[in-house]
């Protein structure tokens, strides 16, 4: 079983197998051409960016285009398995300690 008890081992292979078609279609190639990280909005080389599915999907997320955005690797490793909100509150403390 996963970390997360709920979603199957064979559910996240399925998943990981849809997410490495999606990375091949025109539909990614034109959503990393932007060149735009998702979760920071910098600007990076589009090679730099990897998808990231923003519902994780150890946390019962989706390999869909609704659920798949560009992330820089930088976000995508700080992010790991976070729920949007998760994330949200964690660059929220982020910003309250740099000041």
């Amino acid at each position: 079983m996963s970390l997360f008890n709920d979603v199957s081992e064979e559910q996240l292979r399925r998943e990981r197998q849809k997410a490495r078609e999606l990375r091949r279609s025109q539909w990614w190639r034109n959503r990393i051409a932007q060149g735009v990280c998702h979760y920071c909005g910098r600007s990076v080389s589009p090679a730099e960016l990897t998808l990231d599915h923003a519902v994780p999907l150890v946390r019962g997320g989706r390999t869909s285009k609704g659920n798949c955005v560009a992330a820089c690797k930088e976000c995508n490793s700080q992010k790991q398995s976070l729920l949007p909100t998760e994330w949200d509150a964690y660059l929220e403390r982020l910003d309250r300690d740099e000041l």
